[in-house]
């Protein structure tokens, strides 16, 4: 599995499909195939999914009681907002109109690397939601990974 980084600057078309830069698609091992895995994200965002990434997540999710109220809240949640998407030969793939409206994507689209799966977030929200001064991610580093 590649690891996923950087930020992206990309657009939505019309028909609501987004091209993965083609450093994010490299990323992706070729014995994932075609077929990715797109939920509602933290803090407003969409995030997309690898299978072997995703299977991580949802061996997590799948193994919580069905017993507790709580938990069965949580399943049913990150169920719902879940939807598998498909890259076409051109590496794009269709973001259902819900998904864009929950993220507030139009036209514009960051895609953001994090890893091990990629987030996507309209420009406004992206930027509400990132430390933009070096100084200050330096020392929440400090504080955090100490």
């Amino acid at each position: 599995m590649g690891m996923f980084n950087s930020r992206y600057e990309c657009k939505v078309d019309a028909k609501g499909r987004l091209a993965l830069p083609a450093k994010i698609k490299a990323a992706i091992p070729e014995s994932n195939g075609s077929e990715l895995y797109l939920r509602y994200g933290d803090d407003g965002c969409l995030a997309l999914y690898t299978e072997v990434e995703f299977k991580k997540l949802y061996n997590q999710i799948n193994s919580l009681s069905d017993r507790d109220p709580v938990l069965r809240k949580i399943k049913r949640s990150f169920f719902d907002g879940l939807v598998t998407v498909e890259l076409d030969n051109a590496g794009r793939f269709l973001i259902p109109k819900n998904f864009m409206a929950f993220a507030s994507i139009d036209k514009d689209a960051y895609v953001i690397g994090l890893g091990s799966y990629v987030e996507i977030w309209s420009p406004e929200k992206y930027e509400n939601n990132v430390v933009s001064d070096q100084a200050e991610l330096s020392e929440l580093m400090d504080k955090y990974l100490s």
